[in-house]
């Protein structure tokens, strides 16, 4: 009973200075603000199976290692394929008009200011309607990606 009682000691003094660290490096992180309309922000390409025009800005985080926020910018009047993400995916729309159907729901329609949910590895398209280019802001918990598809 007495080495349970000592190695259960260990356990949370151990558990308690790892909280203390993680605690710690949280509140090492700078903050940030970024004008998302900055015509300086860096902006890339999308996987080749998106359509043409289709752009992504990281804003903060490393898009490879997750909790990433970036934007994602397509033209006026441009479907996106059927893709999924292994992530799942925290969006608001900042400007056009989007429709997203992910597979065996309704299609939900986006006007700006509007907060979409879209969970891992559900399947869905899009479309950015006639109301100008349509920028996403998404936050994503996992690494960025898209698979063109359905997952297995």
């Amino acid at each position: 009973m007495k080495t349970f009682l000592y190695n259960l000691k260990h356990v949370f003094l151990g558990m308690l200075i790892s909280l203390f660290f993680t605690i710690d490096s949280y509140s090492q992180e700078s903050s940030l603000a970024i004008d998302i309309y900055d015509s300086s922000l860096e902006w890339g390409g999308c996987p080749e199976f998106m359509p043409v025009g289709c752009n992504i800005s990281v804003l903060h985080g490393d898009p490879n290692a997750g909790n990433a926020d970036v934007l994602f910018k397509v033209p006026a009047n441009t479907d996106i394929p059927l893709h999924w993400h292994n992530s799942a995916e925290r969006m608001v729309l900042l400007s056009g008009e989007m429709d997203v159907t992910y597979e065996g729901e309704e299609t939900q329609q986006l006007k700006p200011g509007t907060y979409a949910y879209g969970p891992a590895r559900k399947a869905h398209t899009a479309r950015c309607k006639d109301a100008g280019p349509c920028v996403l802001f998404i936050a994503f918990i996992g690494a960025v990606d898209a698979m063109e598809g359905s997952p297995d």
